[in-house]
């Protein structure tokens, strides 16, 4: 049975968010490249396994593996960034 005092403690609404726009794009497309770049000097062995087919100017040819956990962990910071700054006021 749900105990009545968690239910009281529960928000009836979902606090407005910001929505999507090109400045929202832009950061988290910037703590993506970011996130890629830290990634690929600090990660132990970012060539190993399957490469991409491209190379990135600087980064060389990381691996898919490397990659797709930058992307991954950019997006996270980015996400952070926009509802950190939107809390602020400075992104609306």
């Amino acid at each position: 049975m749900i105990n009545t005092i968690l239910l009281a403690a529960t928000q009836p609404t979902v606090p407005q968010t910001i929505s999507w726009s090109p400045q929202v794009a832009a950061i988290i497309s910037a703590s993506c490249l970011l996130i890629l770049l830290i990634a690929s000097r600090s990660i132990k062995y970012p060539q190993v396994g399957a490469k991409l087919p491209v190379n990135l100017p600087g980064l060389g040819s990381p691996s898919v593996g490397t990659f797709v956990a930058s992307m991954a962990f950019g997006h996270v910071v980015g996400a952070g960034i926009v509802l950190g700054l939107s809390n602020l006021g400075w992104l609306s």
